[in-house]
């Protein structure tokens, strides 16, 4: 028997590997989903993200026929749910559905439990939310450009809330704060609800956070929208103005979010799930629920998505930087 023949024989049992494989995972892509999947989302239950989640795969739930649970897992900045993604097994029963904070994830710690490049595959964005800057309606000023004067005129007085290091409502209050060119002191809470309950209170002077759960504290008159940190005004407050409006050029920042995978996922589930959600998203229902919190479409396919994700973990990590927020 010689080499080649020998080499001939490998080569063609390889070969029938592969095709083995490959028929294996696209028949498991066919049958997908064949049982309940699980959604998680690294926040509390009434967070924007979990909002938005909630809305659009409740449609999906009943396009693909199957139950998708919610598991809201938050905890360590959003660390212990997106690890539980990245251990699970890459066979479409598992999703994350994330948003703008999972790119601050990169630069908030030293080390993470999970590689933030290689560990999950992007699946479709769900949208996008302007970020609204709110404050108590008794504060002085009533439009954007009053803050920005005393903020200027007694610099470091005025303080301003987020959701934690990080989070969407801290990087959209930089990039404004930078912008505007002026300091403040950033006071940090354990999540929106708190921030708001401060910002409502007067103990803090503003607040910028995604328009879902903004809005009600805004159309009751307990706080006072001052601008929207987007190109162009949101459809849900047609009459606030935007940063760019107010002469800010580089103040814009919205909070988007998304559904995700583990990495290795096959394509065929990932390109079937893009498909569902895409098919929900353009549901006249799904529309005007996803319309009434603010939420605004961001198309994009899976490579598409990919990539705006990575940008968009070095643009923040930029942002981090020069903001002064060191990883811990």
């Amino acid at each position: 028997m010689t080499h080649a023949f020998v080499r001939r024989i490998a080569g063609g049992g390889l070969a029938i590997a592969l095709l083995s494989a490959l028929a294996t995972s696209t028949a498991a892509a066919q049958a997908w989903p064949s049982r309940t999947i699980t959604a998680i989302i690294p926040f509390a239950a009434g967070n924007a993200n979990d909002i938005v989640g909630r809305i659009v795969l409740s449609q999906v739930e009943k396009q693909l026929g199957q139950t998708i649970v919610i598991d809201n897992r938050p905890g360590g900045g959003t660390i212990v749910g997106v690890s539980a993604v990245a251990r699970a097994a890459p066979d479409g029963y598992t999703m994350l559905v994330h948003s703008s904070s999972f790119s601050a994830s990169y630069s908030l710690h030293k080390s993470l439990p999970f590689d933030m490049f290689k560990d999950f595959v992007a699946v479709v964005p769900l949208g996008y939310q302007p970020m609204v800057l709110v404050t108590a309606t008794a504060k002085p000023w009533k439009t954007l450009a009053e803050l920005v004067a005393a903020a200027k005129a007694k610099p470091g007085a005025l303080n301003y809330a987020s959701a934690g290091v990080g989070a969407a409502s801290h990087l959209a209050a930089e990039r404004f704060r930078l912008s505007a060119g002026f300091t403040a002191q950033h006071i940090p809470f354990k999540g929106p609800v708190e921030a708001m309950t401060e910002v409502i209170t007067g103990r803090i002077d503003y607040y910028f956070l995604p328009i879902a759960p903004a809005l009600a504290n805004i159309r009751s008159g307990k706080v006072r929208a001052l601008a929207v940190s987007t190109a162009k005004r949101a459809v849900a407050l047609p009459d606030v103005p935007t940063t760019a409006e107010a002469g800010l050029k580089d103040a814009a920042y919205f909070f988007w979010n998304g559904l995700f995978f583990p990495a290795k996922t096959p394509s065929d589930i990932v390109n079937r799930l893009h498909t569902e959600t895409q098919k929900a998203l353009a549901v006249a229902a799904v529309q005007e629920r996803l319309a009434k919190v603010g939420q605004e479409p961001l198309s994009m396919t899976p490579a598409q998505f990919e990539k705006y994700f990575h940008d968009d973990v070095r643009d923040t990590a930029r942002l981090m930087q020069t903001a002064g927020a060191k990883p811990k």
